[in-house]
This record gives structure tokens, sequence and C-alpha cells, in this order.
């Protein structure tokens, strides 16, 4: 059986991560008046997070390989604690722009961390499914955290969506110090993120990674003038309340093939994601078709992440820990490239979006037979 307390507290912290990470574009108009900032300013917020994320995850992971997993796991999640509760109470931009900074780089040690913990606890031939409860968090702080944060904040002030966060770091230390069991820390030095790129297969699935998540984020952060262009505007709160639902079941369908067939999922994924944006681009702004698209995008892109990272762990093997940082480094860095190269292309016409994104993303199957698992399953929760 999975030892599901250890791995919902994993759960919740991934729901606080993600939500740090991406409540600010749900309250972005509250948070530009009352800094007397621009909201484009209020935006970059967000990427700069994600920027943050790509460029530490690596040298902090293999920094803080050598330190016991849940005192670190403890360490992070009061580092958000403290972030959150600053900008709850900053008056300042730069203030708040430095706590995002520091929140950023925590995300990126937390999502390494993370994963390989999961796989750890898992018994043998249950490892995909404890990464995928563990990484649920994910697609929930989608479906629910951001809509819940967002009206939290426009009932009452933005501030408080960020204490609500804040606070609610308080029962999960508790919660992670009484049921999540202490795993031994890496000893190897801090040079491993880099030597795992070097193993039988990393590179052309951190390339993967890379293009899915650039093709996504081209779409999906453009994604209201896409249906503005289809004529269907009106349509952007339930298409993303729909993709957000379809998400949670892309993350429960995976979890449940990921150890008998990773690559078959990871490469699924990234099928059924493109045909979702192709489908949007098509849609023509019919109302069926277009939270048809959203639910089938949702439902691919749920179980992504989660595939990424169990086929890097199973590559990895017992450098799980220091390869999940290249991963999460090349997500992050494509979420920013995502909205960069999105934005260069909006002016030449929102239909030119959802055939460029579906492009990036189906890529990879160019090089997908030399994605070659070298590792069994159960490799990945060995204790160190």
């Amino acid at each position: 059986m999975l030892p599901l307390p250890a791995l919902l507290a994993l759960t919740t912290t991934v729901f606080l991560g993600c939500l740090t990470e991406v409540l600010p574009a749900g309250l972005l108009l509250g948070m530009s008046e009352d800094l007397g900032v621009s909201p484009s300013a209020t935006g970059q917020l967000v990427t700069v997070y994600a920027i943050t994320t790509a460029l530490t995850a690596v040298p902090l992971t293999g920094a803080t390989l050598r330190v016991p997993r849940k005192r670190l796991l403890l360490a992070l999640i009061a580092g958000f604690l403290v972030t959150n509760l600053v900008i709850a109470v900053a008056s300042s931009y730069p203030l708040i722009l430095a706590a995002r900074v520091v929140s950023g780089a925590l995300t990126g040690v937390m999502w390494s961390l993370v994963a390989g913990y999961a796989m750890r606890l898992a018994p043998p031939g249950l490892t995909g499914r404890a990464l995928a409860v563990a990484m649920s968090g994910t697609p929930i702080g989608f479906a629910l955290g951001v809509p819940a944060g967002t009206a939290l904040g426009e009932l009452a002030d933005w501030r408080w969506a960020f204490a609500a966060m804040a606070l609610i770091t308080v029962p999960l230390l508790v919660w992670v110090l009484v049921a999540v069991p202490a795993v031994l820390a890496d000893p190897a030095g801090p040079t491993r993120p880099l030597a795992a790129s070097r193993l039988p297969g990393m590179r052309p699935v951190l390339a993967t990674v890379a293009l899915f998540s650039l093709g996504h984020n081209v779409a999906y952060t453009y994604v209201g003038p896409v249906l503005a262009g289809l004529e269907a505007e009106t349509l952007l709160g339930a298409a993303l309340l729909v993709f957000g639902c379809a998400a949670v079941g892309g993350m429960a369908a995976v979890g449940s093939a990921l150890d008998s067939r990773p690559r078959a999922v990871l490469l699924s994924c990234t099928v059924v994601t493109a045909a979702a944006i192709v489908l949007l681009g098509i849609s023509d702004g019919v109302h069926g078709l277009v939270l048809a698209a959203a639910g089938l995008w949702g439902l691919g892109f749920g179980g992504a992440p989660t595939a990424f990272q169990a086929v890097t762990a199973l590559l990895a093997g017992p450098t799980a820990d220091a390869a999940q940082s290249l991963t999460i480094a090349a997500w992050n860095g494509a979420v920013a490239g995502g909205a960069l190269i999105g934005g260069l292309l909006l002016p030449l016409g929102t239909g030119l979006l959802p055939w460029y994104a579906a492009l990036v993303i189906l890529s990879p199957l160019l090089f997908s037979p030399r994605v070659v698992l070298s590792a069994p399953a159960d490799q990945c929760r060995t204790r160190r």
C-alpha cells in the first residue's frame, strides 16, 4: 500500500509551490492598483519567479544534496511561509519582487526534492503512483487553488490571498514533522546534476521537457487573445475551469500507467496536448469544440509533468534527485520562453499561436526513439 499520509503532505507542499508561483496572475489588477505599478510590471512577478526557478534549480539542488531530505523539506516550507508573509504585508514593489525571487529559488529545489522523495517512499512497483499522488498538487492548484485565491483577493484584498498561503504552511510543517519519514541525504558532491545530464537518454528527455513546456506556454499564456480571435472570449473562465478539472483526471490516468509503460505515457501526453491545441485553433469559436479542446488539453497536460519526472528518475536511478533539477530548469526556462515567443508572435495574428505551439510540442517525436529507459522503476526508491 502507498504511504498516503506522507504522500499527501508532499501533495500539499506541491500545491503550495504551484499556487505561490501562479497566483499573482489572478490578482494582477488589484496588485497593480495597490502598488502603483502597471499591470505588465505586476505580470513580471510571475515571469521573474519562473526565470529564477530555471536558473537556480541545478546549482541549489547540487549544493543541498548532502542535506537530510526531511530537514530540507521543512526548511523549504518555512521559506514559503516567510516569503508569502512578506508579500502579504509589504507596500514596496521592489521588496515584493525580491521576495518572489527567493520564492522562485525555493521552488526549484522543492520540485527536485519532492519527486525523488515520493518515489523513495513507495513500495516496489508503485513508484509511478506515488509520484502521481505527490505531484497532483499541481493540477489541483490550477483547478481549485488559483480560482479560490483569486476569489479571496476580489472579495477581501489581494494581500489576504498571500496571507492565506502563509497560514497554510503552519499546519503543513506539523504534518510533515509527524507523517513524513526521514530520508538520508545524498553523499554526492554538487556536480551531480551536470553529470546526470550525460546519462544515456537524458538529453532527449530534457529536450522533450523543454519543447513541451515551450509549446504549451506559447498557447496557454495567450489563451485569452486566442479565444478573442475566435470570438469566444466569453468562454475564457469556463475553458480554464474545464482545463483544470481535466488536468486532475489526466494526473490520475498517468499514475495508473506510469509503473508499467512510462515512455508510452510521456509520448501520449505529448500527442494529446498537441491535438487539443490544434482542435482549439480549428474550432472556429464553436462553444462545444472550444470546451472540448480545453478538456482534452487539460487531460494531456495534467499528467505530463509527472511523466517527465518519472522518466527522468528512471533514467537517473540513484542520481534521481540531481537529475530532477535538470527537468525543473528545462521546464521553467521554457515557461518564460513560451511567454516571450508568444508575445512576439501575437502581432502576427492569434490564429498562428495554436499551430506554432502544436508544432513545437510534437517536434520531440523526431528523436523519441532515443529515449531509452535504462533503470527499473523500483531502483529510484533506493534510500540514501
